[in-house]
C-alpha cells in the first residue's frame, strides 16, 4: 500500500505545474496562451524573462527530484523507485490538474535522474550544456541529451530497471518535441537567446 501511495504522491506532485504557477504569480500571461504553448521553462523565458524561467526550471525539476528522494529515504527497492520516477515524470506530461496537458518534461526527467544516480544526471547536464554552448538551440540540446540518456544509465548506472526507465523516458522524450523535430529539420527552430 505504501508504495501505491508514493507512485500516486509522485504523479500528483509531478501534476503541479511550475510554469502555471509561477507565470500566475508574477503576473506574467499563462504559458500556455503565449510563445509555443508549452508550459515550461524555456517557453517563459522567452516572454517572462530569466528570472521566472529559472523558477519554472527549478520546480520542475524538484517535482522529479523529491518523490524519488522520499521513496530513497523510506528505502524502497529499485522497481519501485523507477514506478516513482516514471509517474513523477507522466505527472508533468500528463497533469490530472490541467486537464492532462503538460510540458515537454526536461526538467521533471533531470530531477528524476538526479534522484535515481547523479552521475547519469550530470553526464546529461553536460550534454545539454555543450551542445547549447555550440548550437544555441535548447530543443537540439534536449534531444540530443535525451537520445543519449539510455547509453549514460547503461554505463553509470547499470541496473536494469534504471536502463529500462531511461529508454521510456527519453522515447517520451523525442515524441513531446516531435513539433521541435519537424522546425530543426526546416531550419525554423528558434535560437537560445543571449
Amino acid at each position: 500500500m505504501l508504495d501505491i501511495s508514493l507512485v500516486v504522491f509522485a504523479y500528483l506532485l509531478g501534476s503541479v505545474s511550475a510554469a502555471i504557477i509561477t507565470c500566475k504569480v508574477m503576473g506574467l500571461p499563462d504559458p500556455r496562451s503565449e510563445g509555443s504553448r508549452n508550459p515550461g521553462a524555456t517557453n517563459v523565458l522567452r516572454y517572462g524573462g530569466k528570472k521566472a524561467a529559472a523558477i519554472t526550471l527549478f520546480g520542475d525539476m524538484l517535482k522529479g527530484l523529491l518523490p524519488v528522494l522520499l521513496g530513497r529515504a523510506i528505502g524502497v527497492d529499485e522497481s519501485v523507485l523507477a514506478a516513482i520516477a516514471m509517474a513523477a515524470f507522466l505527472g508533468h506530461l500528463y497533469p490530472l490538474f490541467f486537464g492532462f496537458k503538460g510540458g515537454k518534461g526536461v526538467a521533471t526527467a533531470f530531477g528524476v535522474l538526479l534522484g535515481l544516480a547523479w552521475p547519469v544526471a550530470l553526464a546529461v547536464l553536460v550534454t545539454w550544456l555543450v551542445m547549447a554552448k555550440v548550437f544555441k538551440v535548447s530543443s537540439l540540446s534536449a534531444l540530443v541529451a535525451a537520445s543519449l540518456t539510455p547509453l549514460y544509465t547503461w554505463l553509470l548506472a547499470p541496473v536494469n530497471v534504471y536502463i529500462s526507465l531511461s529508454f521510456a523516458i527519453s522515447v517520451l522524450l523525442l515524441w513531446r518535441h516531435r513539433s521541435n523535430i519537424q522546425r530543426l529539420l526546416s531550419g525554423e527552430e528558434g535560437k537560445i537567446k543571449n
